[in-house]
């Protein structure tokens, strides 16, 4: 009967990800805030208080989450693991840094904050050092998850982000061991807090030594079976038995299997087994994300609003506040601190172990621990958010910086030059060209790693939006010669050839087209004349296999000529028929 009421609840989660995970994913709110909210839904703190009322709503609910939990725990691990496979040792030894320094100090100065503020608004010293310590860490699993959602984990902030959580997974043993302190008398927390450490760092050296000695060979003799299904099971039983000896040594058995993959990475099989993992992670991570949901109960959060509402802001702002002094003093750049802060402010899935084991040893009252744990819950479901705001402030704060290093600040008097609008390969081979026949230009580009990169070449590039005639204006725009759009992104093409024709109607325009239907939209917005990407690239091919055949050079050239004119023909003939041309609309 039991095996029926697990798999009752099984179903009950997968009905609820069908619908509520692809609602999110439609309206771009990402994937882990769905599985949050549907496990709000279906726990017994959202829809199990309308059982008593509305008995259908029992078919509905998962009563107890904790039947699920070991296999959210799986997700932590398979996640955990597949980004060790992707950073491996060497590439580990870049974040070592931020690791130790900014990791470190994150710990250190969030515990501190809210041990002291707690003790200011009157808690006792194990209830705020307990608080300190729970809500100090932050969730590895939706903080990762988010950012390989908005693809930024191998940004500066996801090499950030990872450090730090590395380091607080690793103090999961000095925490727990100083819970464990705090319940007897007399104990001493500091030699308890450098032997939790030391103790990590030699379970930590352990696994790397043993798995070293033992995995590669293991791995190779399945790999020479040539059976698939035995490299998965050998890889599963090497994530779980990592996981399980970190975690009987007191450490996040998340660490475990993140070293399992950092073994692993070093292996020719690496790229095979993200693949096969990929669904197993998935599925047990949706299962974890939901569990963190069931845990918050909507009825004594909405009787308590004011409480938790103020509790959870006053957390945010301290973990900000710490997390962003930690990230300068490690010599982080403004805008990475600012992101990574963001990113960090919730708290995260070790808290509930903290709180459970401090109630059991009556170190912090339970009904503090309960609303502790809702705070801390709660956090967890604001991280994306948090890390959305945090990506946004950190984009705005580089455009400045750039705006400011590299921007236009005044018409500088040019004349009779040309303006060339994005300055990627293609926009530099056209300054080059122009260059070596002494004619002036100026680019513009809001990518500030292209913008660095020309004005150290002695280029004339400035940090802007092709886009905004007010800036092409600062750049001459009325007295220059033509206009190049050679943007990557066609949208911005598109609106860089409008901008111009609305401002100076008879100004020349030329344009990069990706593709002949985008040609055909540059030339309907006013584009003078159009270079589709597609043509030039046939031609050149055509140029090759004509040498090939043995056709003098003159002769090649001639007839890519008349090939080349005999396309632009073409495509000036479509846009001139009414047939095959539509009004188009540039948003502004």
């Amino acid at each position: 009967m039991e095996h029926v009421v697990d798999a009752r609840q099984l179903l009950v989660f997968l009905i609820a990800a069908g619908i509520v995970v692809p609602l999110f994913q439609h309206l771009k709110l990402g994937v882990v805030l769905g599985f949050l909210i549907a496990g709000i839904a279906v726990g017994p703190g959202g829809f199990g208080h309308l059982v008593p009322l509305y008995p259908i709503f029992g078919y509905a609910t998962i009563k107890d989450a904790s039947v699920m939990q070991g296999l959210g725990d799986l997700g932590i691990m398979f996640l955990l693991f597949t980004i060790g496979l992707e950073l491996s040792f060497a590439k580990l030894g870049s974040v070592g840094r931020l690791m130790v320094g900014a990791g470190g100090l994150q710990v250190a100065l969030s515990t501190a904050a809210i041990y002291g503020v707690a003790a200011a608004l009157g808690f006792q010293f194990d209830d705020s050092l307990v608080f300190g310590m729970a809500l100090a860490l932050s969730s590895t699993a939706i903080v990762t998850q988010s950012l390989v959602e908005r693809q930024r984990l191998g940004a500066p902030v996801g090499r950030t982000a990872l450090g730090v959580l590395i380091l607080q997974d690793m103090m999961v043993v000095p925490i727990v061991i100083i819970v464990g302190i705090l319940g007897q008398e007399g104990a001493s927390v500091g030699a308890s807090l450098i032997k939790g450490i030391a103790l990590a760092a030699v379970v930590v050296v352990a696994v790397v030594v043993i798995g070293r000695t033992i995995i590669k060979p293991l791995m190779r003799l399945a790999g020479a079976t040539g059976n698939r299904t035995l490299l998965i099971a050998l890889a599963l039983l090497i994530i779980v038995g990592t996981g399980a000896i970190t975690s009987h040594a007191g450490l996040s058995g998340a660490l475990g299997a993140f070293l399992a993959g950092l073994l692993l990475s070093e292996t020719e099989y690496r790229h095979q087994l993200d693949v096969d993992i990929e669904p197993f992670r998935d599925l047990f991570l949706g299962l974890f994300f939901m569990t963190v949901g069931m845990t918050i109960d909507v009825v004594a959060v909405m009787g308590q609003l004011p409480l938790v509402l103020g509790a959870l802001a006053l957390l945010i702002s301290i973990k900000l506040a710490a997390g962003y002094v930690a990230c300068r003093l490690a010599w982080m750049p403004r805008s990475v601190s600012i992101e990574t802060t963001f990113v960090l402010a919730g708290a995260g899935e070790f808290a509930f172990v903290v709180f459970t084991l401090a109630a059991r040893d009556n170190v912090v009252a339970p009904d503090l621990t309960r609303l502790a744990a809702t705070i801390a819950a709660l956090s967890m479901v604001v991280t994306p958010f948090l890390g959305v705001i945090g990506a946004r402030l950190a984009a705005y704060l580089d455009k400045r910086r750039n705006q400011s290093a590299h921007g236009v600040s005044a018409d500088e008097g040019y004349a009779d030059h040309v303006i060339i609008g994005g300055f990627g390969r293609f926009g530099a081979t056209v300054a080059n060209l122009l260059q070596a026949e002494g004619i002036p230009y100026v680019g513009l580009d809001l990518n500030a790693e292209h913008v660095e990169h020309a004005k150290a070449e002695g280029q004339t590039v400035f940090f802007g939006d092709a886009t905004r005639p007010e800036i092409l204006e600062r750049l001459g725009g009325a007295r220059a010669r033509s206009f190049v759009a050679t943007p990557d992104d066609a949208g911005v093409a598109e609106k860089m050839v409008a901008a111009v024709r609305q401002r100076w109607p008879d100004a020349v325009v030329h344009a990069r087209a990706r593709s002949l239907g985008h040609a055909r939209a540059l030339l309907d917005l006013g584009a003078t004349d159009v270079v589709p990407e597609a043509l030039e690239g046939s031609l050149q091919l055509a140029g090759l296999i004509l040498a090939d055949v043995g056709l003098p050079d003159d002769a090649i050239d001639q007839r890519l000529s008349v090939a080349r004119e005999a396309a632009r023909a073409q495509l000036r003939e479509d846009f001139s028929d009414p047939a095959t041309v539509r009004p188009r609309a540039i948003d502004d």
